[in-house]
């Protein structure tokens, strides 16, 4: 019965899907491609598992899936934490980046932003991707 009970719980838990992040300004893919526009500079995380990265990726994005994300490992991809950066993942059921950014956040970065719909949304709008 008590792992019933956990079962539904943990369940519950991975259905609960963040909508936003105080303090990090969430985007959709053209807003991410006008920031890039704007900002050439953007430091773009990808916060999936290295699985996930091999279907495709994000032009230009770096690996850091949100498993190995803490201060430490913030610290050596991003040594500036006030360098704009963006993390994403697989979408607003995938939660990953919504961890990742909320730990950079937590570390002390302050010009953040979040891809909401990843690259769910990136995939079905048909913008260009790197496949391996």
């Amino acid at each position: 019965m008590l792992f019933l009970l956990l079962g539904n719980a943990f369940a519950a838990a991975e259905e609960e899907i963040v909508e936003s992040i105080p303090g990090v300004n969430k985007v959709n893919a053209e807003e991410l491609i006008n920031l890039v526009g704007q900002t050439p500079k953007m430091l773009i995380i990808d916060s999936r598992i290295v699985s996930d990265r091999a279907h495709g990726y994000i032009e230009g994005s770096t690996s850091l899936p949100d498993i190995e994300t803490d201060c430490d490992s913030l610290a050596e991809t991003i040594p500036d934490k006030s360098h704009p950066t963006l993390f994403y993942c697989n979408g607003p059921k995938c939660g990953r980046s919504a961890n990742a950014v909320q730990i950079a956040r937590n570390c002390g970065y302050t010009n953040l932003h979040w891809f909401f719909g990843g690259f769910e949304e990136w995939r079905e709008k048909k913008y260009p991707y790197i496949k391996k």
